[in-house]
């Protein structure tokens, strides 16, 4: 019977280790007293190797709370993978997340960011949209770091010589792209219509600009079945059947998007703002021959998609204060500065796009701003990752067989009716 003893008490110990140790990982989170100390900064690949110099200046002034820097890959399906693996375990790792906008909202569903202290950060000092992506419910579950919108680029030299401008509207961008471009051997548009990330804002943003949606009330409900959101996906389904949108595009992410305008083979291109310095390159064959505009839309200007990423605090951090105090510092207008002029991303102030010096050295800020101020979040739901595969695999099919609107609009409200439900 010693034995039995004996092994009751070893198994007593053993559970109430692992009870402390499930207590840590899943359940209340352990935080140190005071909220202070080293702490984890986790984030997509850093691209223009900014963010370090950045992450020195904090170092240097907090010798008890540096920040050690994660860099996951590039591709973001990959990097919302291993954090959502991290969290999930309830793992304390990462203390400050740089997340996409549309991870939010699933992110603060799942319980694994914290709410954040609005008062504590210049949200009012901030381009109005971007501050949406950071809430869900009504609450700010996190601080937006840096944004990004959609623009139209476009061959100044050859709308020149054909005395046309630039679109303002679908009609006027599907008559250069089908008569303009072919005299000059050129394909018509293109966008990002690979089945990815890029081909589910490039489907918000029709839909949006012509007066729809895809779902509503914080992605509870499926509202692609509007005549609103028909005229949208009739811009793309129609463009691409009678071929002012190449197929080719049907294979195109940023980076291809980009090289085929860059090497002379696009009259319109939609990209985001980190295209037009590399277009102006000596590498590039349109340096110095295009411009920049908003997104049209069926009756004028459209609406982009609000791209870009915000800060969030793990709910297992156990250095909670000075996470939030990391993510003021990330947030400041000197770093902001720094992140449009060392990392070539687009900051967060709103007065940082009408600096004369930094207008004169990137010259698409006025026009950025533009469509900031009118863009929109991308879908919010807490089912995202679900609702983004399910819109890139029905669009990209449909864009590939030519697909009618009523059947593809119909398979979409099948579909996203499907993952709601199982919300």
């Amino acid at each position: 019977m010693r034995w039995k003893r004996a092994a009751g008490r070893l198994l007593l110990v053993c559970s109430l280790l692992f009870a402390g140790h499930a207590g840590a990982q899943g359940g209340e989170p352990a935080v140190d007293a005071d909220g202070r100390g080293p702490i984890t900064l986790v984030t997509g690949g850093d691209l223009t190797g900014y963010l370090r110099g950045v992450l020195d200046g904090w170092n240097d002034r907090h010798p008890r709370e540096k920040v050690t820097l994660v860099e996951l890959p590039d591709a973001a399906d990959e990097v919302r993978a291993q954090m959502v693996t991290e969290l999930r375990s309830g793992s304390d790792r990462f203390d400050v997340l740089n997340i996409d906008v549309a991870w939010t909202s699933e992110f603060a569903a799942a319980g694994w960011i914290t709410p954040v202290d609005g008062t504590q950060f210049p949200l009012d000092r901030f381009l109005p949209p971007v501050v949406d992506t950071a809430t869900f419910r009504g609450r700010l579950y996190a601080v937006p770091y840096v944004t990004n919108a959609g623009l139209l680029y476009y061959r100044k030299d050859i709308l020149d010589r054909e005395g046309a401008r630039p679109p303002r509207t679908w009609a006027e961008l599907k008559r250069l792209a089908k008569t303009v471009a072919p005299e000059y051997g050129l394909d018509g548009y293109a966008g990002q219509l690979l089945p990815y990330e890029g081909l589910t804002a490039n489907v918000g943003e029709a839909v949006q600009s012509a007066g729809g949606s895809v779902l509503a009330g914080e992605g509870t409900r499926v509202t692609v079945n509007s005549a609103a959101a028909r005229r949208g996906l009739s811009f793309l389904l129609d463009g691409v059947r009678e071929g002012w949108i190449p197929k080719r595009a049907l294979t195109f992410k940023e980076e291809e998007s980009r090289r085929a305008f860059e090497d002379g083979k696009l009259l319109f291109l939609r990209n985001w703002p980190y295209a037009y310095t590399l277009a102006n390159a000596p590498s590039s064959k349109v340096a110095g021959k295009f411009g920049a505009v908003p997104l049209p839309g069926p009756d004028g200007p459209g609406s982009s998609a609000l791209g870009g990423s915000n800060l969030a605090v793990n709910t297992h951090s156990r250095h909670r204060k000075s996470a939030a105090e990391l993510i003021s510092y990330l947030t400041s207008k000197p770093v902001q500065r720094q992140v449009l002029t060392k990392g070539a991303l687009p900051p967060v102030w709103a007065d940082l796009y009408t600096e004369p010096q930094l207008v004169r050295r990137f010259p698409y800020l006025p026009t950025l701003k533009r469509s900031l101020l009118t863009a929109r979040p991308r879908l919010k739901s807490p089912q995202y990752d679900q609702v983004s595969l399910a819109i890139q695999a029905v669009m990209h099919d449909a864009l590939t067989h030519g697909r009618s609107t009523d059947e593809t609009v119909a398979r979409l409200t099948r579909e996203l009716r499907a993952i709601v439900g199982r919300g």
